[in-house]
């Protein structure tokens, strides 16, 4: 009978596995959701499931705010020095040096000059990326230039912010007086009848929310984001309670009335150009 003359034993041939490419997928911190990072791309990084909006790098949120060609850098070349001779796992001189060779950046703000829909304005950007965009003594030396720009040359100014870092500890005092440094600038520029916009991304923490960052004449914030001056675990152990639901999120922001305005990402441009003309009529 076939069945006594099958052999034994059935012989597998095993083939080499194709590789395949790292970095295809991404899974959003939300919801979990894996997304495939080319059509992530293309919905300017929002998750298509839960609106989640995903960090974007300083020279990507100028490609996608200002009309082609129009952005001028300013300050480009400012760079950080060590004034306390700071040593931990690592100094402060390697970390500057790891983070520049990671981001492409001098340092963790991007500030200049473009147009939005055609309307010249005055802009800076923070990265999180170089050292969470911590607010350091070039941070806060190149956004207060920008505003007194914004102020001489008479420009509505848009500052985006983006820090988990607040003021930078590597350097101490001298970064706790950018607080005020930009606050004061912003004061003046008020005074002297100029438009700024604050617009808060995920995140935008600490020091950073304390000074510059909360002062805009319209603040607005992208779904989600985390807002705050520091983490709820940290506010539930020091009063003792439990927080809200969705608390420090830019909705629970929005209800609370500590921001203006939700925007999503592909409405930005066009929201704030509306604003500024509104303010110019």
């Amino acid at each position: 009978m076939a069945l006594f003359k099958k052999p034994l034993y059935t012989k597998v041939t095993l083939t080499k596995k194709k590789d395949i490419p790292s970095g295809l997928w991404v899974r959003c911190n939300d919801c979990g959701e894996m997304l495939y990072k080319k059509k992530l791309d293309e919905s300017l990084k929002v998750c298509p499931k839960c609106n989640f909006h995903f960090t974007l790098t300083a020279r990507e949120r100028i490609s996608l705010f200002f009309d082609e060609q129009s952005f001028t850098e300013m300050y480009a070349d400012m760079e950080s020095s060590d004034p306390l001779s700071f040593k931990g796992p690592k100094t402060y001189r390697e970390k500057i040096i790891s983070d520049q060779q990671a981001t492409g950046l001098k340092e963790a703000a991007v500030v200049g000059t473009g147009r939005v829909n055609t309307i010249d304005i005055a802009f800076g950007v923070t990265d999180s990326r170089f050292i969470m965009g911590s607010m350091g003594s070039v941070v806060g030396e190149k956004l207060t230039r920008i505003i007194e720009h914004s102020t001489e040359k008479k420009l509505p100014l848009i500052i985006i912010s983006g820090s988990g870092g607040g003021a930078r500890m590597y350097e101490g005092m001298f970064s706790l007086m950018q607080m005020a440094k930009t606050s004061a600038a912003l004061a003046r520029q008020h005074e002297a009848g100029g438009l700024f916009l604050s617009i808060l991304t995920n995140p935008t923490m600490a020091g950073v929310l304390a000074s510059f960052a909360s002062l805009g004449d319209v603040i607005i914030a992208e779904p989600k984001a985390l807002i705050g001056f520091t983490g709820p675990r940290v506010i539930e152990q020091t009063i003792r309670q439990k927080l809200p639901s969705g608390f420090q999120t830019a909705e629970f922001l929005l209800d609370h009335g500590l921001i203006d305005l939700i925007v999503h990402r592909k409405n930005l441009k066009d929201t704030v150009s509306t604003i500024i003309r509104h303010f110019a009529a």
